[in-house]
């Protein structure tokens, strides 16, 4: 496992965490349903592929390579599922625009601030405030139920690798049940199965279903998740037709700053991307670890900052 995130990226007071601190969790009910329901049918699919259909293949290599990609995939989606809701997406600390905060970045160069009325948060460029975490969320893309969390700069990863696992599990699936399926009506249904022949219908049925309907939707997540990576915006800033007033990345330094800067730690749930914390450093001063920022780089932040225009309806400059 990685090591915990740096302490200047949780100044908070606890809120939206669980276990000592440790990790996020959104306690919302809805959000927290959905998760079971996702849990349920990743579980579903892992019982009629293991327990249904290869169950019933003879003894053969075959067989074996199926279960170990399945199991492997099946593996990778749930972690990566489980990454994406316990990480703290990019939360700002609320409350965090205090006197003493508000005249340090005041006093800068150039300094012009943004405060969140809804949290009472100093409000960093690019972020947003989700009305389910109540908090201001650093590069906020969308709140996702599915994960009970939001889609931010410090987890989108972990939600880009479960789309894919996702994706590569239902057509995994669907394959193996459409083949299943086919081949069980040319033959005998009860050889096809342990489950009775209507049993064993439903199951498949359900499967192809789920496997065609989840297939097509994370498809079409993982490819808006990646364009939205590529060229620099999320999808909330595209939806509301922002501005761009940020300086933009390059492409691929926009995909590293997102999986990371080794090739191989790109598909891997447990692994994330070394985060600076610079991008904070404009928003309240940082004690202590990394905060060695000489006195020309932190001007260049504030002039920057002063270039930028009111984020949402709500902000309010100050």
């Amino acid at each position: 496992m990685s090591e915990p995130l740096p302490p200047y990226l949780d100044r908070g007071d606890g809120h939206n965490r669980c276990c000592n601190r440790r990790l996020w969790c959104i306690g919302d009910v809805c959000g927290v349903l959905c998760v079971l329901i996702t849990w349920f049918l990743i579980g579903y699919a892992e019982y009629v592929v293991m327990g249904v259909i290869l169950l019933s293949w003879p003894q053969s290599m075959m067989r074996a390579l199926h279960m170990v990609v399945y199991n492997a995939l099946t593996l990778l989606a749930f972690s990566s599922h489980a990454r994406t809701m316990l990480t703290d997406p990019g939360a700002v600390p609320r409350g965090n625009a205090t006197k003493e905060a508000m005249q340090w970045a005041t006093s800068q160069e150039g300094g012009v601030v943004y405060k969140c009325p809804k949290c009472w948060s100093i409000k960093p460029e690019r972020a947003h405030h989700c009305s389910v975490c109540q908090r201001c969320i650093r590069k906020m893309d969308h709140h996702c139920p599915w994960v009970n969390n939001c889609v931010g700069e410090n987890n989108q990863k972990f939600f880009v690798l479960f789309t894919l696992y996702i994706a590569a599990i239902s057509v995994h699936s669907l394959i193996l049940a459409v083949n299943q399926f086919v081949s069980c009506f040319h033959n005998e249904w009860k050889a096809c199965s342990v489950h009775t022949p209507p049993a064993t219908v439903i199951m498949l049925l359900f499967l192809i279903f789920e496997g065609a309907l989840f297939g097509i939707f994370t498809l079409v997540m993982l490819c808006s998740q990646v364009q939205a990576i590529w060229t620099d915006e999320t999808g909330i800033e595209a939806l509301k037709g922002e501005e761009v007033r940020w300086r933009r990345q390059e492409r691929w330094k926009s995909m590293r700053a997102v999986f990371g800067r080794t090739w191989h730690a790109w598909l891997s749930p447990f692994t994330r991307p070394v985060l600076s914390g610079s991008a904070l450093r404009h928003v309240y001063p940082v004690s202590g670890g990394s905060g060695t920022d000489s006195d020309e780089d932190r001007r260049s932040t504030c002039s920057e900052e002063a270039e930028r225009a009111p984020l949402a309806a709500g902000d309010m400059s100050v």
